[in-house]
């Protein structure tokens, strides 16, 4: 961690790097949160990469870019386990790179040109790690990304820390979801809005709120939001024990939307309680996202890594594509993981 920085110190960077800036971002709420922090301290032209929230091999678009030798990343909010392979190459090709983030990140390249910050205490986000860097320039975005990650502790005590009244809380709520419930998808064509054009949207705001009260693109999202989950609270649990509850969802655009949004509100409803919500892909399987319980926040990962394509937090994690011919054997675990 850079320790020492103050609300007037830009975010650390490398000087006398001449290639391009590329910004690489999830396409989720604390993605999207992360970068607008950055760069509302930092102000850059920069290349834009992301994509749908389980997009996470960010990084080997980058590599497959002619353009990216010698370049200047900041990558926020994928996991550095997963990227290890691309990121390694982009170093060996002279990029300079900035890399936050709260997944557990494996091995840390040690390297002059790598400069990381990771932290994956369960109770924190890449946003609100960018908030710390930046000695808590713009809290208020921090706290979007809070709501956003379903760390609604941690969003109310950041709200408080910096004075903001509880209506603002609660539109700051909204808008967390509601970025995060754009950027659950099979592949970009099943959001609301690319990642890329909805950051564009929000950059002109310093402030969130402003971005709330002005901005169109919300219309759209909450119109969205309302119609999506309306047929995912009507969904009942395929299984229900008192460890946890899983739920089935077809495979529909509205499903994958929702996924995201949907397994957080049902781990709010019942804290105790661990959940995994199992969305059909069409082919064979499904993709799986599963929450531990909020009052204790640990086992999703280590769960879900017991599988193929598993991966993610302590507290919130996911399977790419679990077999239906698998579907009894990951209620079993589920259950096991989750028992007091």
């Amino acid at each position: 961690m850079v320790e020492g920085l103050s609300a007037k110190d830009p975010p650390p960077s490398f000087p006398g790097v001449s290639g391009m800036d590329i910004d690489i971002f999830n396409g989720d709420a604390d993605g999207i949160a992360a970068l607008q922090q950055l760069r509302l301290a930092e102000p850059r032209q920069s290349l834009l990469v992301s994509g749908v929230k389980r997009d996470i091999r960010l990084l080997d678009k980058v590599v497959a870019m002619a353009e990216h030798r010698g370049a200047r990343l900041t990558v926020l909010d994928i996991s550095m386990a997963t990227n290890s392979e691309p990121l390694q190459t982009l170093l060996d090709d002279d990029c300079r790179i900035f890399y936050v983030d709260h997944h557990h990140p494996g091995d840390i390249p040690e390297h002059v040109a790598l400069e990381s910050h990771i932290d994956a205490d369960p109770d924190i986000c890449t946003g609100l790690i960018v908030n710390r860097l930046l000695g808590h320039r713009y809290p208020a975005w921090g706290v979007v990304a809070a709501f956003g990650d379903n760390l609604h502790d941690a969003a109310h005590r950041l709200g408080k820390q910096c004075g903001l009244a509880e209506q603002a809380m609660a539109v700051l709520r909204e808008l967390g979801e509601l970025l995060n419930y754009n950027g659950y998808g099979r592949e970009v064509a099943d959001l609301h809005f690319d990642p890329v054009q909805l950051f564009k949207a929000v950059q002109p705001y310093a402030d969130p709120l402003e971005f709330y009260r002005q901005s169109d693109a919300l219309a759209t999202l909450r119109q969205g939001f309302h119609d999506d989950m309306g047929k995912a609270r009507a969904t009942r649990p395929e299984d229900e024990q008192e460890s946890g509850r899983i739920y089935i969802f077809p495979n529909e655009a509205w499903a994958r939307r929702t996924a995201g949004v949907f397994s957080n509100e049902r781990a709010r409803e019942k804290p105790d309680m661990g959940h995994a919500l199992l969305v059909d892909n069409g082919q064979g399987g499904y993709v799986v996202s599963v929450r531990a319980p909020l009052n204790r926040k640990e086992g999703a990962v280590e769960l879900c890594k017991s599988f193929p394509t598993g991966g993610g937090r302590a507290a919130a994690a996911g399977i790419n594509e679990l077999p239906q011919g698998r579907l009894a054997e990951f209620k079993a675990a589920f259950f096991a993981a989750f028992q007091s």
